[in-house]
């Protein structure tokens, strides 16, 4: 009896063997069906974690029925288990397969003769309203309880109507009249009231619905003007309003009048909270005249705390629509326009408030002015602007408390935002942060850092003249060992990075290497060899990823930094390209392919079954067959070569055929065609791996789009000036439509495709192509450009350790693997179930997923009918949308051919943009479709030339669907 009871109350932790589903969830009945209360109460406790380890619907319909016995027989201890870790398992109940039988076990107990086990019930069954939102006698229980004389009882009530309110508008209708009754009673207790009020927020569900509810609480309202009443009914009405949309500006108008008018301070509290809710949700209802109210409460207020929460609300809205409805006015409207600028008084006056976190929105307010309107009276806000964040940055960046480096970041955020929209303003910004650099805490110097490489990395500021200054910092950081210090350490060298734009000076290298040998570790060094990869320093991060091999413990991490430092090597071969100097091109291409070819074998060494790496092979991959490709158009190009200097290419052409060249210019034609066709190839292969890709970043996946864009442009360059110019076309296969230019990298590969379009459309009015004269002049200005410049693109090495997110299917046939062709049809029911790794919607959300069943005969068994093509296959798509990361679907397939037929199922998802991301997994099961004997009698019949009988006629094995 021991032993079991420590088998039952062993758990799985780390370096224990780990438990199937099955033997989980015996385990834990066990722990169910002891005689001791206290194990039972550890086996319910336990569920929550299966249900996460094993989300699949037929261990946790199993699951939540043991649990529903224990709830029908145990006591109230258990019931009250059992009900939160139902609560704690909202996201599985959809799973539960026998609601009925599920439902009936829980209910049984509502009969009960105790108040507290009926309220546990009730608590039990709002929990479940997401699944039984129209179960009419959990309606019938619930409006009964709500005039028990039991206090615990009435309250598990108002939680259920809450629920069963926002699921069902039956419920919500039915219940409306009851709650009126109950509020406006004088029976009923005001402590009983506030908790009744708040079910009226789920009174959304119809237009009338909605209108008797804000009636009642308007009367509420009024009746009732108590602090805490009023609270309570003004929330109340804003979450309302929220939901149902249609009353947001009479809410708005009802806030501001309390804000104005009411003076207690905890009603002005709530009213800004709601304010700050109505804003963030719906900014395009505000009008001029409800921010105008609001500026003026705020001009007015005398209270610090009362205006920063206004200030809250206006920075908001500042971000939004709404300041340009606000500064937008009508000809001849000169008053208005005049009142208008009480915004602008009300940030200019609190730029240089003491506290800072009024000072803070203040700026915001000016900035978000600044980069949103571009009237001429405006204009001069921008040096406000600029001196106000300059105010703050002195003042925040010599105080290292929690408060003043909040309100760092919001300064710090506004400069980058102030900057991107207006870059004449970009100088004196860097020039402030660089002279308050020195002088500032270490926590401070690592936000200005940051903002500065932000800034760098979208506007070419950072001087040569500037580098001085930040070396001298990098060597005044000390040798201090602090996690400030370190990170200071990464956060300086990637300024220094992008400052430097070109190769590192070695007295650069030698003050970067000397600091990380005296005050820093390996971590630290790595990081700093990451930004150096990311910012285009290949030599300096070679050197750093070769320092660090012999610092690691595992062969995995070895080979995961001699991958880097090969790519590093590769990439800085490709740096030593010039134009129009093809012999050195090839040997820099032949050099970085023998790195990469190196650093591919490495990083496939580093991979392991947890972390496999695909998305970083499979772009490594890509990068070298796209070098590859380029190596051998130039060659090609080298072959075909002529001059273009007036009509000298005619006599050279003469030449090259009166010597036999002929046959060679036909084989650098078919050169030509193959080389483009490469690189169409690649660019589909690029797209592949976008596809595939939805976990990655915006940046990776914008500099995958890029390399895909400058494949197809090759391959339009080749088509147009050398096969068929008639044919050729351009097209920019992009997910995203126009993306805006976020870094100078992608600024200048833009501005690389424009000019090499340019060029190709000119040479083609110019000349005619070589198909038509059986010569070349074309010129590799496209290739060199693209290879010459210095790819910034190691950020796609360097992943996020968790996805976001994982598929996993669980494929239930409900029938057989022996089909019977009399079926003719069959129904495959899939059960998906999205899990979400620890940063779900990192980047982008899943929308819908969609499944894509085909199926293909392998073989046919019997004789050999003629069949049409069309009933050997099955193709079908569904989209569905997963609820709580789960739903399920069906698929009718049709099996007319007796034999093997492969089933494959494959799965996408979409984003909420409506993208498509081929993620995956790709299942197949194999089927065999067999003859009924009734099928067979009849056909063995027919071909022995008897006549069915008028019963077989009848019976056919169409007639029976």
């Amino acid at each position: 009896m021991a032993g079991s009871a420590k088998s039952f109350l062993a758990d799985a932790g780390y370096g224990e063997q780990e438990l199937d589903a099955n033997s989980a969830l015996m385990e834990l009945d066990k722990g169910l069906r002891s005689g001791k209360l206290g194990e039972q109460c550890e086996a319910v406790v336990r569920f929550p974690r299966l249900f996460q380890k094993y989300p699949f619907p037929i261990l946790i319909n199993s699951a939540f029925l043991k649990l529903a016995d224990v709830f029908r027989v145990g006591n109230n201890f258990l019931r009250l288990c059992v009900l939160k870790v139902t609560q704690q398992s909202e996201n599985h109940l959809e799973k539960i397969l026998n609601v009925d039988e599920f439902v009936k076990r829980v209910f049984s107990v509502i009969h009960s003769n105790d108040p507290v086990a009926r309220a546990i019930t009730l608590r039990m069954l709002g929990s479940m309203a997401s699944i039984i939102p129209e179960r009419k006698n959990a309606h019938h229980s619930i409006r009964q309880s709500l005039d028990s004389h039991d206090n615990v009882e009435v309250e598990a009530a108002i939680f259920a109507a809450a629920n069963f309110s926002a699921q069902s508008k039956d419920f919500a209708a039915g219940i409306c009249n009851k709650i009126s009754e109950m509020i406006q009673g004088l029976a009923t207790p005001v402590d009983l009231k506030l908790k009744l009020i708040p079910i009226l927020q789920h009174m959304h569900h119809d237009a009338s619905l909605a209108s008797s509810s804000r009636q009642l609480l308007q009367q509420l309202v009024t009746s009732y003007p108590s602090t805490k009443m009023v609270i309570v009914t003004l929330h109340t009405f804003t979450l309302l309003a929220a939901a149902s949309l249609v009353d947001i500006p009479k809410q708005i108008q009802l806030l501001l009048q309390y804000l104005k008018n009411d003076p207690r301070k905890a009603v002005k509290r709530l009213a800004i909270q709601d304010l700050k809710l109505l804003a963030n949700k719906t900014p395009h209802t505000w009008s001029r005249e409800n921010i105008q109210a609001l500026c003026e409460s705020a001009l007015h207020t005398p209270y610090d705390s009362l205006k920063l929460g206004m200030l809250s609300v206006l920075s908001t809205l500042s971000g939004t629509i709404a300041i340009k409805q606000y500064f937008s006015s009508a000809p001849g409207t000169a008053s208005t326009t005049a009142r208008s600028f009480d915004l602008v008084k009300l940030a200019q006056e609190c730029c240089y408030h003491n506290n800072r976190g009024i000072a803070a929105h203040g700026v915001r307010i000016l900035t978000n002015i600044s980069a949103s309107c571009q009237e001429e009276d405006l204009l001069p806000l921008e040096q406000d602007a600029v001196f106000g964040l300059e105010a703050l940055l002195v003042l925040c960046s010599q105080d290292d408390s929690p408060g003043a480096q909040a309100t760092l970041k919001i300064t710090l955020t506004c400069m980058v935002k102030l900057v991107k929209c207006r870059p004449h303003l970009s100088q004196s910004v860097v020039e402030s942060l660089l002279t308050q650099l020195p002088s500032a805490q270490d926590a401070a110097r690592i936000l200005m850092c940051h903002c500065l490489a932000a800034i760098a990395m979208q506007l070419p500021v950072l001087a040569d003249g500037m580098l001085g200054d930040l070396m001298d910092l990098y060597k005044l950081i000390g040798r201090s060992a602090t996690d400030e210090k370190q990170e200071l350490l990464v956060s300086l060298a990637t300024v220094i990075f992008v400052s430097s734009q070109k190769a590192l000076s070695s007295e650069i290298k030698t003050v970067i290497k000397q600091q990380l040998e005296n005050a820093s570790n390996g971590w630290t060094a790595y990081r700093i060899a990451r930004q150096a990869s990311r910012m285009g320093n290949h030599d300096m991060a070679r050197e750093l990823y070769q320092s660090l091999l012999t610092q690691v413990a595992s062969e995995h991490f070895y080979f995961w930094l001699n991958s880097l430092k090969e790519f590093s090597h590769a990439e800085q071969c490709l740096t030593g390209l010039q134009e129009d100097n093809y012999s050195s091109a090839l040997s820099c291409i032949a050099e970085a392919l023998k790195s990469y070819h190196k650093g591919i074998a490495s990083l496939t060494a580093a991979s392991t079954p947890l972390n496999p790496l695909s998305f970083q092979c499979g772009f490594v991959k890509l990068r070298i067959d796209l070098l590859q490709a380029f190596s051998q158009l130039i060659c090609t190009c080298n072959s075909l070569k002529t001059s273009d200097e007036g009509g000298c290419w005619v006599f050279c052409f003469a030449l090259f055929l009166t010597q036999g060249g002929y046959a060679g210019a036909v084989t650098g034609k078919i050169s030509m065609k193959h080389s483009m066709e490469e690189f169409r190839n690649l660019a589909t292969r690029y797209g592949d791996l976008y596809q595939s890709s939805f976990d990655a970043d915006s940046a990776t996946l914008r500099n995958v789009e890029l390399q895909q864009q400058s494949c197809l442009l090759i391959s339009h360059a080749i088509e147009a000036l050398i096969l068929d110019p008639e044919s050729a076309s351009f097209q920019e296969y992009s997910s995203n439509g126009t993306a805006h230019v976020e870094s100078e990298y992608e600024r200048r590969m833009m501005s690389v495709f424009n000019h090499v379009l340019e060029e190709v459309e000119s040479l083609n009015r110019k000349y005619a192509p070589v198909s038509y004269l059986a010569s070349n002049i074309f010129k590799c200005i496209f290739c060199r450009k693209s290879l010459s410049y210095k790819f910034c693109i190691s950020i796609c090495w360097f992943p996020y350790q968790t996805s976001p997110w994982k598929l996993f299917c669980e494929k239930l046939l409900c029938f057989m693997l022996e089909f019977y062709a009399s079926s003719k049809a069959n129904k495959i029911p899939f059960l998906v179930l999205v899990q979400h790794g620890s940063k779900p919607g990192l980047f982008r959300k899943i929308q819908s997923v969609c499944l894509n069943v085909s199926s293909v005969l392998q073989s046919k068994s019997g004789q050999d009918y003629k069949i049409p093509i069309d009933n050997m296959t099955n193709e079908m798509e569904q989209r569905v949308e997963p609820h709580n990361d789960y739903f399920s679907t069906q698929f009718l397939l049709n099996f007319v051919i007796l034999g093997t037929h492969n089933i494959t199922v494959e799965s996408s998802v979409i984003d909420s943009n409506g993208i498509v991301w081929k993620t995956g997994p790709k299942t197949t099961v194999f089927v065999k479709s067999l003859e009924d004997p009734y099928s067979q009698q009849v056909r063995l019949q027919q071909q022995q030339g008897q006549p069915p009988s008028q019963q077989q006629q009848q019976r056919t094995a169409y007639s029976r669907f």
